[in-house]
């Protein structure tokens, strides 16, 4: 039997798939986060199983446990408390020995915190970066903040409500005028989608807010023009004559956009 990764709820109970309920319920085995929260979720659900912790702290030691098991045919789901185990959250190591060995691993999609908040921000654009839970030092996030102002399209990351104030602080003073949206308690009974500039949301947040929040800061203007100046440059060094590939490693060395999205874009 495969190692069945399965997505759950982020907020609401009900957000769960059909497919991954019946997998719970037929499971021999349920590896989980913290045992109260995914019985909690069984029990909205009318469903019994066995269910053996797995997280940060006992990760390595319950995938030397478990390997066995697979191998040996048991069947065996996964969750984390919410969203799709591996995403900042305990199975990449599992998952990843699972392939090792030939075990056979098998998603079942479902609830995604961070395309929930992206599509609710109203932030999309034709592409986006999903960078996890902010640094938490200052330069770390002063420094990232900086990278993100070069990257021309939306970002969405993850942070503790304490936090917040401090983070959206930090970014204030390299990208205040930044587009962005804090996304609280997403698919919860008081969810909340702030939309304004960073500087704005930095002081609408001055203090810590409840519950969970999806950061998603909005494709950067100023990145977009630049890269698109690169291109331009790119195009009119192959015009006299360069070739393509020199035009944009040229071009690359000079502006810091990445040479082969250059190259793709000249052709």
């Amino acid at each position: 039997m495969p190692l069945a990764v399965c997505a759950t709820p982020i907020g609401n109970l009900e957000d769960v798939t059909l497919r991954v309920l019946r997998e719970l319920a037929e499971a021999e085995l349920v590896l989980c986060e913290d045992s109260r929260h995914t019985r909690g979720l069984l029990e909205r659900h009318g469903i019994r199983a066995r269910l053996l912790s797995y997280h940060e702290h006992n990760e390595a030691k319950r995938t030397a446990e478990i390997l066995p098991r697979l191998q040996a045919g048991e069947r065996v789901a996964l969750v984390s408390d919410a969203g799709l185990p591996g995403i900042n959250d305990p199975g990449a190591r599992l998952i990843a020995a699972a392939h090792e060995l030939g075990v056979p691993v098998t998603v079942l999609p479902g609830a995604s915190a961070v395309e929930t908040a992206l599509v609710a921000s109203g932030l999309i654009s034709e592409r986006y970066q999903f960078i996890g839970y902010l640094p938490r030092g200052e330069r770390a996030l002063e420094q990232l903040a900086e990278e993100l102002a070069r990257w021309p399209w939306a970002v969405v990351g993850f942070e503790s409500p304490r936090r917040l104030p401090s983070s959206l602080a930090v970014l204030a003073r390299v990208i205040p005028g930044r587009s962005a949206s804090v996304c609280r308690e997403l698919t919860k009974r008081f969810e909340e989608v702030v939309r304004g500039t960073v500087i704005e949301l930095a002081t609408r947040f001055a203090e810590p807010p409840k519950g969970e929040v999806t950061l998603v800061l909005g494709a950067s203007p100023a990145a977009a023009a630049d890269e698109s100046g690169a291109a331009e440059a790119v195009a009119e060094l192959v015009a006299a004559g360069l070739p393509r590939r020199q035009a944009a490693e040229l071009v690359s060395g000079l502006t810091g956009v990445a040479r082969n999205r250059l190259y793709r874009s000249s052709l």
